[in-house]
């Protein structure tokens, strides 16, 4: 055995509501700059992306509204747990994402936080579109057939 802790990868932090009330056009996956207390807290599953969205300035990406609870085990130096975290990607992505997410209705929203096989934290978005309300009842409608079709197998 190696003296070094093994890497939970199992971590995959969702945003239900996101496929509730948007359309996903296209989906991304994009490195953040964390804190070290983010990443333990990240790592405990202490994460939470309901509230979370995602805007350009000066054409970087960051993300607002995630909260990352605050690391159990933190000094005075932990961090804030709502602060903005600037998220990775290739500047040919940027500038696709920038150019569409300035279309009328098109917004960038978090999917899921995760962790690779290399211990990174890593965060999928996805360009979308709200639903209107009866997109909504037809998704919830696909979701109960889907659940009794599934019921009825066994």
């Amino acid at each position: 055995m190696s003296a070094k802790a093994k890497v939970s990868t199992n971590i995959n932090i969702k945003n239900r509501k996101a496929s509730y009330e948007f359309e996903f056009i296209d989906k991304y996956i994009c490195g953040m700059v964390l804190l070290g207390t983010e990443i333990k807290s990240i790592r405990q599953g202490k994460a939470s992306l309901q509230e979370g969205y995602c805007y350009f300035n000066k054409n970087e990406l960051y993300l607002k509204g995630a909260n990352i609870a605050q690391y159990d085990m933190g000094t005075s130096n932990n961090h804030d747990p709502v602060r903005e975290r600037k998220l990775l990607l290739n500047k040919k992505e940027l500038n696709k994402l920038l150019t569409k997410s300035t279309e009328k209705g098109l917004t960038i929203v978090p999917l899921r936080i995760f962790i690779t096989s290399r211990g990174f934290a890593k965060l999928e978005i996805a360009l979308s579109k709200g639903k209107k309300i009866h997109d909504k009842r037809n998704s919830i409608k696909d979701k109960d057939v889907k659940r009794d079709l599934s019921r009825m197998k066994y």
